[in-house]
């Protein structure tokens, strides 16, 4: 990739709508709305940040392709730093095609995945992480998750390290002034201070990992299964809890043979739910594939609803199932209030002590706001705050970093309290340094780039 070229791409989503936009970024942007651009009224200058009215028009026709508003800024109060057109189309996905091959051919080449974000990156108008919460806000499945994408890109996250950074910088100068001065022997008080500094930036990264378990959920969302033998209410409650009629239900046990997904909003926390086909012994083997695939995801689920029928006898159908999720973080629901109570609660007792059962009518909506409750209460730990800290981790590569920045800085303690010459621990220190920088893009190669920014979309 070269910064000198210019690119383009269509940076709305493709299907029918009122508007397109279509985005060039580069030295040629001005060239190529000259080129194609017909303004209503005569313009001789383009004022940056300014809309203009007028026609998309084919430099070897002559004939009008469509009618836009258009868009110069000049670099560098641009999102990507450099002169960047936008074309405001009418959203249809022909006519917004059409107008990208007119703009390639006037000089600029199709965009790959985010690179207007990595030229943003590169010319210093976000740093990664910031580039990374570009994809986080476009993804985001809640009002929680959009806020914690929000606080990375204004960069919340970035202060955090960048502090972080300095407090190793100030260590890694006092363990290399010790080098230069290491023949007047080793200062004891100087270095129970470094020990001191050290410990309280490797508390601080620990705070900032133990965000993170909460922190991926809401960036990823959980995997909710909902899992029982046929009939037991299983797509009653994915209906009950998205708020809509997803899934068909009717007393027919078998009625799903295959899973259904979907994403619903509990309390900030984006919950994928599954409802699966019931577990029985199948009767043909289109029920037992189904089976398998709710075995298969119940082995990767985050949270398991395991629903029990409680106007029936508890089956032996039952207690496998219970059986088979013994082990995994699951809620106990029992539906079917609204009739007569004729499980054996003392034997469901029995069989999972450590789990509290909950009562629901997902018919009537009976005992669904505390379901709720329970969901949220056991994904984020029983957590009170009424205001969560948006200062949390929600990336495995920034995770992986702060791992790592933990482990060199708690080594370099080791080797100051060992007695080691500072050469070492100054070798350490650095390294961290050098992998916090990671996050932000100080210390980066291209590699790691290339793989981030191949996750964004065309035009992003």
């Amino acid at each position: 990739m070269t910064l000198r070229d210019t690119i383009a791409a269509i940076a709305t989503p493709m299907g029918v709508g009122g508007l397109g936009i279509i985005r060039v970024s580069g030295p040629k942007s001005e060239e190529i709305a000259r080129k194609l651009f017909k303004p209503r009224k005569r313009v001789d200058n383009f004022m940056t940040h300014h809309l203009y009215h007028g026609e998309i028009i084919s430099p070897e026709t002559g004939a009008t392709l469509d009618e836009v508003l258009l868009t110069l800024m000049r670099k560098p109060h641009s999102y990507t730093g450099e002169d960047t057109l936008e074309i405001n189309c009418h959203g249809g996905p022909l006519i917004l095609q059409v107008v990208l091959t007119e703009v390639i051919k006037a000089g600029a080449r199709l965009a790959e995945p985010g690179e207007f974000t990595r030229r943003a990156f590169l010319n210093n108008r976000l740093d990664l992480s910031q580039a990374e919460a570009v994809v986080d806000i476009i993804m985001a499945k809640t009002d929680r998750s959009l806020e914690l994408a929000v606080s990375h890109l204004k960069g919340e996250l970035t202060s955090k390290i960048e502090a972080l950074r300095t407090s190793i910088i100030d260590v890694l100068a006092i363990l290399e002034a010790s080098i230069d001065f290491s023949e007047e022997g080793v200062d004891v008080e100087q270095n129970s201070e470094i020990i001191r500094r050290i410990q309280a930036i490797v508390d601080d990264l620990h705070a900032m990992l133990a965000t993170y378990e909460q922190g991926k959920i809401y960036r990823h969302g959980l995997g909710a299964v909902i899992t029982g033998k046929p009939n037991v209410g299983k797509s009653s409650l994915l209906n009950r809890l998205l708020g809509e009629k997803r899934a068909i239900v009717t007393p027919i046990p078998g009625t799903t043979r295959d899973f259904i997904e979907e994403f619903t909003n509990i309390k900030g926390i984006p919950v994928r739910l599954t409802d699966t086909a019931g577990i029985r012994h199948p009767e043909n083997i289109i029920e037992q594939e189904g089976i398998a695939f709710v075995r298969e995801k119940l082995s990767s689920a985050d949270l398991v609803f395991i629903v029990l029928d409680g106007s029936e006898e508890l089956t032996e159908e039952d207690v496998e199932i219970i059986e088979e999720n013994r082990m995994r973080k699951a809620i106990l629901v029992i539906n079917k209030t609204d009739l007569p109570h004729v499980i054996n609660i003392q034997k469901v007792h029995q069989l999972v002590p450590d789990l509290h059962p909950l009562w629901i009518s997902a018919k009537y909506g009976d005992g669904i706001p505390s379901l709720k409750e329970a969901i949220y209460a056991l994904v984020m730990k029983q957590s009170k705050e009424d205001h969560p800290s948006t200062m949390m981790i929600t990336n495995i590569r920034h995770k992986m970093v702060l791992e790592r920045a933990v482990a060199l800085l708690s080594q370099a303690k080791d080797s100051i309290v060992g007695g080691l010459s500072p050469e070492f621990p100054a070798l350490d220190v650095r390294e961290a340094l050098d992998s916090l920088g990671e996050i932000v893009g100080k210390t980066i190669n291209e590699d790691i780039l290339d793989r981030i920014f191949s996750t964004f979309c065309i035009g992003k």
